[in-house]
């Protein structure tokens, strides 16, 4: 039932069809004559606007069309999506994502979720309370601090809830009614942002120490109220905030954080696909990791509990890791260390054999030569870390070196692909953070994977919302990244992708929800879920983008 009509009706996103209303509902609802008459099904929208899309001068231009199209006729935006997702991927997320926050100022048309700043921190409830409001199920949030490898965007950032809802959809299927992109805007440090004439934001110096905590607190608090069954997803917020506040509410609303959690669970999901590739195990691995932040130390974290699951103390799976900060590994007693950080930093007894040239700040290359790696994985946002002596040298010990330069955007690499082909003689298995193209080698064409959150999150959420979760736990995203491994087209054939095609994306998600939806069950958090029909449930709740026929209430 629609109780609107007319140009009300064909402003609404959710309930718009554009030229695909019947002649029947253009009667009832007073549309005559505010459409051209031909009436279009919804296959001829998507082939209109897919001609359109592709005449486009480049991917800024495409990004803001589809942004545009969302929001005036989201079922016909989703249609696009889920049918091209490959295509589609680029855009409405990394790397272009990154580029369209950039620039958000400059394209903004019209408000897309809540913008939330300080001087309204009495009225979050009130803002939040609007009915329009009541049916939402997933929450994606940031402050805008830490954009991909780009950082401080300011109210730019709004454009990562809007793109990863997007694929919480488009993926996943969750409805896009019941999702709510929302921008923590506490001002910027971005200097340029604040004094340029068309900058959107609350032009302040970014919000810091307790006023930023009770910021944070209030809305928090103002969520749990108004959705107690929520899934609250933190994205791109600062490194050393994005750790903490995950630890400080993980354990009082439904809530993880992607950046730490989803990328920790494909980064994973992939490795396990790699060494079950290379006939090892994954407990047998020796991983440098460059980058010890959230993200990177995320990854570490939940790599420790797989190998724990699969027969090591957690001493001796800690043991296999090294991490590099700013300063080079990661040593006990520095000043420096986060708490995070804290359990793999390795005491300087290790060390004290190794020819370097300090003590202090032990580099990438001097650790690889020490270590001799099976695996090299880059969080860090350094373009080149990567380099060829340190490749090469890894590549002398390991037949088959697992090299995964993870930092987005494409600009922020630590590694070219091709590059790392060259230098290993085509041995190297790779996982990338932003699309690459394929890499001629010895004759064929290596197919280079894109490590994607998009593998993981989507169906975090789709389990989550259909097992009505009380928490997100770690062993929730191992349940995600073990299922991911399943679908590995290397399992059958040691030559094929670490992970399934972009375009089986909603597969994949269905295949994470069930996974999800079990352990969260097996955990004791999801007490109303019939395990017996997880998958007939999680795939009852995915949302299609079709029409549906009209009445008019009253």
């Amino acid at each position: 039932m629609v109780d609107r009509s007319g140009y009300e009706l064909l402003t609404n996103p959710i309930l718009n069809k554009g030229t695909a209303f019947t002649e029947h509902e253009r009667d009832v609802f007073e549309l005559h004559g505010l459409l051209p008459p031909h009436v279009a099904s919804l296959d001829q929208q998507v082939q209109r606007r897919i001609t359109a899309f592709r005449e486009l001068p480049d991917d800024l231009a495409r990004y803001v069309f589809l942004r545009g199209l969302q929001d005036i006729n989201e079922t016909l935006h989703y249609a696009l999506l889920t049918r091209h997702l490959e295509e589609m991927l680029p855009i409405v997320y990394t790397p272009t994502v990154g580029l369209g926050c950039q620039k958000f100022s400059q394209v903004f048309r019209r408000p897309r979720g809540l913008f939330l700043s300080p001087p309204y921190k009495d009225q979050i409830g009130k803002i939040l309370g609007q009915r329009r409001f009541d049916n939402v199920q997933v929450i994606v949030v940031t402050d805008g601090e830490r954009i991909l490898g780009l950082g401080d965007q300011g109210a730019g950032g709004m454009g990562i809830p809007i793109g990863k809802l997007s694929l919480y959809t488009a993926a996943g299927g969750i409805d896009p009614s019941r999702t709510l992109p929302i921008m923590l805007d506490v001002g910027t440090d971005n200097q340029a942002r604040r004094e340029d004439p068309l900058y959107i934001g609350w032009r302040h110096e970014r919000l810091r120490g307790p006023d930023y905590d009770d910021f944070v607190e209030a809305f928090v608090d103002a969520v749990a109220k108004r959705w107690p069954h929520v899934l609250l997803q933190f994205e791109d917020f600062a490194g050393p905030n994005a750790a903490r506040l995950l630890e400080r509410y993980r354990d009082r609303l439904c809530t993880f954080n992607d950046d730490i959690q989803g990328t920790a669970a494909v980064v994973c999901g992939a490795l396990l696909s790699a060494v079950r590739a290379a006939g090892q195990t994954l407990k047998e691995q020796r991983i440098v990791m460059a980058g010890s932040g959230g993200a990177g130390s995320g990854i570490a974290s939940l790599l420790v509990k797989a190998m724990v699951q699969d027969g090591l103390s957690e001493d001796e799976a800690r043991r296999r890791f090294y991490l590099l900060g700013s300063r080079g590994l990661l040593l006990e007693g520095s000043n420096r260390l986060q708490p995070y950080q804290v359990p793999f930093a390795h005491t300087r007894e290790h060390v004290a054999g190794w020819t370097v040239e300090s003590r202090e700040a032990i580099s990438l290359e001097e650790v690889v030569r020490h270590v001799k790696p099976t695996m090299l994985i880059g969080t860090s946002g350094q373009t080149g870390l990567f380099s060829e002596t340190v490749v090469r040298e890894m590549a002398k010990h390991v037949a088959r070196p697992v090299v995964f330069p993870l930092s987005n955007p494409t600009s922020q690499s630590e590694a070219v692909p091709a590059d790392v082909m060259a230098w290993t003689e085509g041995r190297a298995v790779i996982g990338t953070g932003s699309p690459f193209a394929p890499v001629p080698v010895n004759g064929r064409t290596v197919h280079i994977d894109q490590v994607n959150n998009s593998y993981i999150f989507p169906g975090m959420g789709l389990g989550i919302v259909t097992a009505r979760a009380r928490r997100v736990t770690d062993t929730m995203f191992l349940a995600a990244a073990r299922a991911l491994a399943d679908l590995s087209p290397a399992r059958s054939d040691p030559t094929g992708t670490l992970l399934p095609p972009v375009s089986a994306l909603r597969e994949v998600s269905a295949k994470v929800g069930v996974a999800v939806a079990l352990q969260a069950y097996e955990e004791g958090l999801a007490p109303g879920l019939d395990p017996a029909r997880a998958d007939e449930l999680v795939r009852e709740q995915m949302w299609e983008p079709r029409y549906e026929s009209y009445r008019r209430a009253g």
